[in-house]
Parts: structure tokens; sequence; C-alpha cells
């Protein structure tokens, strides 16, 4: 029986996860952004919508559920997902959250961990729209995702990576090439996730 694929994509800041993700949804893939359960809670609270409000809001999740709060708290509309379509999931950060998602999909899951030299990175982050960071801050940034998300773990164990230093087609063609391969690998059984 075909089963539908679920994807994480991971890495540092600015990276390119998100176009990623997106790339993915355009072309017919669910997409899942664990950032919206923050955004989700600070709208039920009334919440102006600011990076301030957003760490609150995060903490406070975490400090109830754990580390891994966002899967957690996503793995209904995860399984309800892939019943109806393969699925990427944007903003997988740390440890814990990979383990449960891990644990609940199991070989199902695949990770896609985006690279980019750190230079090139830390520009595009200073010149992006949203969220914007001198690179002071995204470099502070990172190391605080290292150590205080365990950030590096996903990604140290991802199947897949995606060198993002070129064009945005080099970037899609790579992205597409991983998605043919994962195809080859055919039909998955229900015995092999469970």
């Amino acid at each position: 029986m075909f089963v539908n694929k679920l994807v994480a994509v991971v890495g540092m800041s600015g990276s390119g996860k998100s176009i990623a993700c997106d790339y993915l949804e355009s072309i017919g893939w669910n997409k899942i952004y664990f950032g919206g359960v923050v955004l989700e809670k600070m709208k039920e609270e009334k919440m102006e919508i600011t990076p301030e409000n957003e760490k609150k809001v995060r903490e406070k999740l975490r400090e109830k559920h754990g580390m891994a709060a966002m899967a957690i708290l996503l793995l209904p509309k995860i399984k309800e997902s892939l019943e109806k379509n393969n699925t990427v999931l944007d903003g997988l950060y740390s440890w814990d959250e990979f383990k449960v998602l891990k644990e609940e999909f199991q070989d199902r899951l695949e990770l896609i961990c985006i690279v980019v030299d750190k230079e090139i990175r830390y520009e595009r982050v200073a010149r992006r729209k949203i969220r914007p960071l001198n690179s002071t801050e995204i470099r502070n940034r990172d190391i605080s995702e290292i150590e205080n998300i365990a950030k590096g773990g996903p990604i140290a164990i991802s199947d897949y990576y995606v060198f993002n230093n070129s064009t945005i087609e080099d970037y899609y063609k790579r992205l597409m090439k991983i998605i043919e391969d994962m195809d080859k690998e055919g039909e998955v059984s229900y015995e092999k996730i469970n």
C-alpha cells in the first residue's frame, strides 16, 4: 500500500528552510508550520504578534509540555495531513521534537537539512524583509538555538543535505532530486512503519 511521505526541513536560521517548504507546498504537498502553534496561541490570548511575545508564548508552551511542545501539540494535525497527502514540516528545531516525531512515525519521517556557508547565510538574514538580524544578532541566535533547544541534533542526523550557496534554480533541482529519490524507494508497507 502506498503511504504518503513525511519530511521535516531543518537547518540554521537563514538557510532557506521556509523556501524549501513553500516549494514543496507549491507542487502539491501539505505544509505544517511549527511556529503556527505559537501564533494560534497568541491569537487566542489576543496578544500582539511581536518577536518578544512569540518568545514568551514559545517558552510558556515549552514549560508546560517540555522541549517537544510543538511536535506534541501538532501530532493530531500531522496525522490528519498524512492521511490525505505528502506533508512537509516547517520549523522542527529541537532534538526532543525529532524524538517525538521519530517515535510516532518511525521510518516514515525523513529529514532534509539545508546548509549554507555562514557568511552567505548571515548576509541573507540581514537582507530579509521579515525579522532581519545583524551579524551579532544572528550569531547569538545560532548559539542560543544550539545550546538551549539542541538544534544541532536533527541537523546532524538528517537523511539528506541540500547545499544552498548557489542559485534558487540549483536549490530547487536538488530538492526535486531528493523527492525523486524518495519516490524510487517505492511503496512503503505499514509493517515497516509500525
